[in-house]
């Protein structure tokens, strides 16, 4: 514990001389503490961790696996990123461990994006905006594009795969409500993430995306690390997660929307005063991925595009890769250092839970940089401002799931029906009327094939499906093989579309 509380003591004074936000905020003095045997427990507290969004490709297999095997120790989370997850993952290890990334990213180039891969997640991650590069997709070198990575991507190896900057289904919130939809149907046991980078306004989008039955939305800082990222990006683009933070912890609990959703944060984050502060200004989860990277081995070479990454964390190149040294006991005993200096501060300033200190501005103070003049005159009103809710009773963190409607789903009819093929893998041909109300149609039922028979599917031809009438948008989303959609429309529907065809 020395040697974190050091590496903490300059972390905490770097953020200070950099006049960083959270380096110009302090704790009020004089306040009530309580015996830090009375705090919440560092075991739990950890499990509010999650690690930044690192693809299989941009790191390497090592790498990935190591992050993923000691966030599941802990019951936290590690993150895929937008590169697919190797389905073998999805088993046990002979000792218990477990490969699988808990949070599986859905990013605009949907690499690796399978009924499989979402069906064995615990949270699933639509990626809108990264922190390090607002408003621009993602971009692995073809070099870095092995036959490995090309497999599980679903692409062709050496070729540059990139991502798009925008998802090409959505151009409203409308449109990303229905995507969570079609997520939350694949999956309905897992949590539905929207990540956000921190910028002007963010809190209204926030709100709608509260409103569209997100469980989760992640506020990106500006300065979260990235292998794929050009220069001006890095530099010069986005605002601090601070600023993201409270803007959207003030407008969800304005609008009473906050006790339905899960506030994260990442971006640079390494200490526990980080944790503790973002909690005071809103956030109940935190992301770390560049220091969860440095503590696997990174030593900062910054040419994770080039696959010379010499301690074999963000290369492909099989000798590289041999000298990659990280142990999930090393990430294990980082982040249980971080909870124990929360639970510090937490004693210190009078918290017994995490939830507690959920926007709990007033214990926070600003104290002006040293040795710089211009923070002098900084007005921390609005990043402070305590947001009370117009409702008493209601918290301001979130305390109950969202409502996706799913009892409503033609799927339930359509598993009851194809019962026979699920468990026997026997052919059915099902009949229903459809309507357009039915949003999302075959993805509920897909998840439940994925569940059970992996990305083989079912023999072809298995389940067969006529649909009469008129469907939702998402007809036939994610659909697993073996499993067949034939939508006839009827007289008043061709009608109706030859009609608004016309206009």
């Amino acid at each position: 514990m020395g040697a974190y509380k050091e590496f903490s003591r300059i972390s905490d004074d770097e953020t200070r001389k950099l006049a960083n936000l959270r380096g110009l905020l302090d704790f009020k003095k004089n306040l009530t503490p309580v015996p830090i045997g009375e705090v919440e427990p560092a075991s739990e507290i950890v499990k509010r961790f999650a690690t930044g969004a690192a693809s299989l490709g941009s790191i390497s297999r090592e790498a990935h696996e190591m992050m993923a095997i000691a966030m599941n120790r802990m019951g936290a989370r590690s993150n895929t990123g937008e590169g697919g997850e190797d389905h073998r993952r999805y088993h046990l290890d002979e000792n218990g461990d477990s490969r699988s990334s808990a949070i599986k990213q859905v990013a605009s180039g949907r690499f690796g994006v399978t009924p499989n891969y979402l069906i064995n997640a615990t949270d699933l991650q639509i990626k809108m905006a990264q922190g390090a590069k607002p408003g621009e997709g993602g971009q692995l070198p073809g070099h870095k594009v092995d036959d490995y990575i090309g497999w599980v991507r679903r692409t062709t190896p050496g070729v540059e795969l990139i991502s798009p900057p925008p998802h090409h289904d959505i151009y409203s919130i409308e449109d990303l409500a229905q995507l969570i939809h079609d997520l939350k149907n694949v999956n309905p046991d897992s949590r539905i993430h929207v990540k956000l980078v921190a910028e002007v306004g963010v809190g209204t989008i926030s709100a709608g995306v509260a409103k569209g039955h997100a469980d989760v939305v992640l506020i990106s800082g500006h300065d979260g690390g990235t292998g794929a990222s050009p220069e001006s990006s890095i530099k010069h683009a986005g605002l601090p997660w601070e600023l993201g933070v409270a803007e959207t912890q003030q407008v969800l609990v304005a609008n009473g929307l906050r006790s339905r959703i899960v506030l994260q944060t990442d971006g640079q984050m390494k200490t526990g005063r980080d944790a503790a502060i973002a909690t005071i200004l809103g956030a109940e989860e935190f992301g770390f991925a560049t220091s969860a990277l440095v503590v696997s081995g990174c030593i900062m070479l910054r040419k994770c595009h080039m696959n010379t990454c010499s301690v074999g964390i963000a290369t492909q190149d099989p000798e590289l890769r041999k000298k990659f040294a990280g142990k999930p006991e090393h990430l294990v005993t980082y982040f249980t250092f971080i909870a124990e200096e929360m639970r510090e501060i937490m004693a210190e300033i009078g918290f017994r839970t995490v939830a507690e200190m959920i926007g709990r501005t007033d214990v926070l103070d600003y104290k002006a940089a040293e040795n710089h003049w211009k923070t002098e005159g900084l007005d921390f009103g609005r990043l402070l401002h305590r947001q009370e809710s117009n409702n008493p009773n209601e918290p301001v963190y979130c305390d109950r799931e969202q409502d996706h409607g799913l009892d409503k789903a033609l799927d339930h009819r359509l598993i009851a029906l194809a019962q026979p093929a699920i468990d026997d893998r026997k052919r059915v041909d099902i009949d229903l009327p459809i309507h357009n109300s039915n949003r999302t149609v075959g993805a509920m039922l897909s998840g439940k094939v994925a569940k059970l028979y992996g990305e083989d599917g079912l023999p072809e031809d298995t389940i067969n499906i006529k649909l009469t009438g008129s469907a939702g948008q998402s007809l036939g989303a994610f659909l697993t093989k073996g499993t067949n959609i034939n939508l006839v429309e009827t007289p008043t529907t061709i009608w109706a579309r030859e009609c608004l065809a016309a206009v």
